[in-house]
């Protein structure tokens, strides 16, 4: 009998999060299909093995790890593309962004990826629309955050974007910025809820503005030559199971939106949801980095994302 085909699959968050039950749900396919021909190994966060967040992207891509996901906001360096979804309020609503990114906009960008990093891109979770935490005051106004120190994901549109909005924008790994907000010495930060309650940032900042000023996706990449050598029925279920994956983890993120909201609540934070012209303050703020967009890459992309 010959080995079974080793797949390892990890991320950067406990088991208990959606993303990692994703992965699990994705191994449990497989294994009930394929049984002793495959060996299903999962790590569910590699932070607690010594690594940044952001050493998911080097591990699969050197073939230590099979399967990972990662905001695509860190491979913005070196996929020029990917910078434009880190736009500011590109997307008007999660059904918009979803359909966009399962469709013609999310094959282009993983061809543009998958053409420079030695990936097989499957599919794109749902890391969702991100809002601003702080320990210094309430921000119903771009101004609010003058001066304000953020950190942002590693891309330089992220980073402008905040730079409009009067704050210092920090790119960081996420490693060192919990490390910071636990030490105080970094004012702000923006994710989904989700993602501030699973990395206890809300214990450490008061107040937390709902301004869904991104929406960003996690691809989910295998390493090529691993699975360009596997079987074609093991990738055509592989396929199959990342998709029905990706439809699991996005019901997921809505509970966990609206758990973690209640236990920001719970804590004693501050919750302020924007008003309409609040609101327009924001996108007014941050056109200069539209209009640079539309001359970088043209309209392609943007009608990609008003056909969704």
């Amino acid at each position: 009998m010959s080995k079974p085909i080793q797949i390892r699959m990890g991320g950067y968050g406990p088991p208990t999060t959606g993303f990692s039950k994703a992965l699990k749900f994705i191994g449990d396919k497989l294994q009930a299909e394929f049984g002793p021909r495959v060996a299903i190994e999962y790590v569910w966060n590699i932070m607690d093995h010594g690594y940044k967040a952001e050493d998911i992207l080097t591990l699969v891509e050197n073939g230590e790890m099979t399967l990972g996901y990662q905001s695509s906001s860190y491979l913005t360096d070196r996929v020029p593309e990917l910078g434009f979804v880190d736009l500011p309020f590109l997307f008007a609503n999660n059904a918009q962004a979803r359909a966009a990114m399962d469709g013609a906009l999310g094959a282009f960008l993983a061809a543009k990826t998958e053409a420079r990093i030695g990936y097989r891109i499957l599919g794109w979770f749902e890391n969702g629309f991100r809002h601003i935490s702080n320990r210094l005051r309430p921000v119903h106004l771009p101004a609010d955050l003058r001066a304000m120190k953020i950190r942002v994901l590693p891309s330089e549109i992220q980073k402008r974007t905040f730079e409009l909005l009067g704050a210092i924008a920090m790119r960081m790994d996420l490693t060192e910025a919990i490390a910071m907000i636990k030490a105080g010495t970094l004012d702000a930060q923006e994710n989904p809820l989700a993602n501030t309650v699973t990395y206890g940032v809300h214990k450490f900042h008061k107040f937390h503005t709902l301004t869904s000023h991104f929406y960003i996706s996690r691809p989910i990449f295998l390493h090529r030559t691993s699975f360009d050598a596997w079987p074609d029925d093991l990738k055509r279920a592989m396929q199959k199971a990342v998709t029905e994956a990706v439809a699991f983890q996005r019901r997921l993120a809505v509970e966990e939106h609206d758990q973690s909201r209640k236990i920001i609540e719970d804590a004693g934070c501050e919750i302020v949801e924007l008003n309409a012209k609040e609101h327009a303050a924001f996108v007014a703020a941050v056109q200069p980095l539209l209009a640079d967009a539309r001359k970088m890459h043209g309209e392609e992309m943007f009608k990609m994302v008003s056909k969704a």
